[in-house]
């Protein structure tokens, strides 16, 4: 286990993991940490959570605003990945992936003049900060493809437009899964954040948004811990689905 570029068992690797996990949280739970809560106090949190519905009733308040800007983001993000290889809308999609570098911050106001509500405003924002991530990894992926698939589909007299659609849409279609996956981080850390821009539909950030504002670190962290595990199980998912849509993809 302490050699380079060593390949383990997969029930050791877990039963590292686990030993680790075990071996933080006693140290955790023994030092004194101050202002921080225990990590009995969290799991006393948890618990109550766990139990009660006003935990459930955001938590799905969020994964269905996610989710749904998944939906709108993965398209926008096909249709202009799989355009880029046409010269006139090149320029729109590097475009596009140059805007990961505005912030949320300034064109909040501007969001708001153009959304007619908070649900509005909330999936707007949430696509726009996930669209040029998508699509930079997208047009990575188009642009390692092999030169010679291409040369394969001119050989069987395929057109352009044909070859398009042969190597990259249907090529590509399980690496659009491990975009999802790999970026769906991205609009799991958002969700907090602009939900508590419009806090009447509620959401996980709008619960944590109020715990924060008592410093009821407990069930802050409590919160954060749940945000955790569910983006480790939506990640686990995507990644079986990428293997049961795609079979090959195990190889």
């Amino acid at each position: 286990m302490f050699k380079p570029f060593e390949r383990i068992h997969r029930t050791t690797v877990i039963m590292l993991v686990a030993i680790q996990v075990i071996v933080l949280l006693s140290i955790w739970q023994a030092a004194p940490v101050g202002l921080i809560p225990s990590p009995l106090r969290i799991g006393e949190a948890l618990g109550g959570l766990f139990t009660s519905s006003l935990l459930w009733d955001n938590v799905l308040v969020s994964l269905l605003l996610t989710l749904k800007a998944l939906f709108y983001s993965v398209l926008i993000t096909l249709v202009f990945s799989y355009l880029s290889v046409v010269p006139f809308f090149r320029p729109l999609a590097h475009f596009i992936v140059k805007c990961r570098y505005l912030t949320l911050t300034g064109l909040i106001f501007i969001f708001t003049l153009l959304t007619r509500d908070g649900s509005q405003l909330k999936l707007s924002l949430l696509v726009f900060g996930i669209v040029p991530f998508f699509t930079t990894s997208f047009l990575s992926v188009i642009l390692q493809t092999n030169a010679q698939e291409f040369e394969l589909c001119q050989t069987l007299g395929y057109s352009r437009w044909q070859s398009l659609y042969e190597v990259i849409v249907v090529g590509k279609a399980d690496q659009v899964f491990e975009v999802v996956r790999q970026n769906f981080a991205i609009a799991w850390m958002m969700i907090t954040m602009v939900e508590g821009l419009s806090m009447s539909e509620g959401g996980i950030g709008t619960l944590l948004i109020k715990y924060n504002k008592y410093n009821d670190l407990v069930h802050v962290i409590a919160l954060q811990a749940v945000i955790f595990g569910l983006g480790l199980f939506f990640d686990h998912l995507l990644g079986r689905l990428r293997h049961w849509f795609f079979p090959y993809t195990k190889l």
